[in-house]
């Protein structure tokens, strides 16, 4: 079973996300990471595009500047993208967010959104 899973760095990294990781890969599930190999740009890169596209489950952890990050967005429409066509399954995580502030756009989640 192959696992992408979607975060904000800045916020989660050395925290959620890496104790997250070590645990997914001991009950055998195959996690991408990026190891910070992948280049910085405009544009979601092709290497990351491919391991959603490969996977079969998402995690995504929803955080308080997950939207601020124009690649997280693109990675959440491209993961999207599988839901509709390839029936991946999603798994949403609210981390230090509440998910009425996502569902109803309030508070700081949403403030970077121009």
């Amino acid at each position: 079973m192959i696992c992408f899973r979607s975060f904000r760095g800045e916020d989660t990294c050395n925290s959620f996300t890496t104790h997250l990781y070590k645990e997914l890969c001991t009950k055998g599930i195959n996690t991408f990471i990026d190891n910070d190999k992948l280049e910085r740009g405009d544009v979601i890169a092709s290497t990351l595009v491919a391991a959603i596209e490969n996977s079969k489950f998402s995690v995504i952890v929803l955080s308080e500047n997950y939207a601020s990050s124009r690649w997280c967005l693109e990675e959440l429409v491209k993961i999207l993208e599988c839901i509709r066509t390839k029936g991946q399954r999603v798994l949403p995580i609210f981390y230090n967010v509440d998910p009425s502030h996502i569902r109803y756009h309030k508070r700081k989640f949403w403030r970077s959104i121009g």
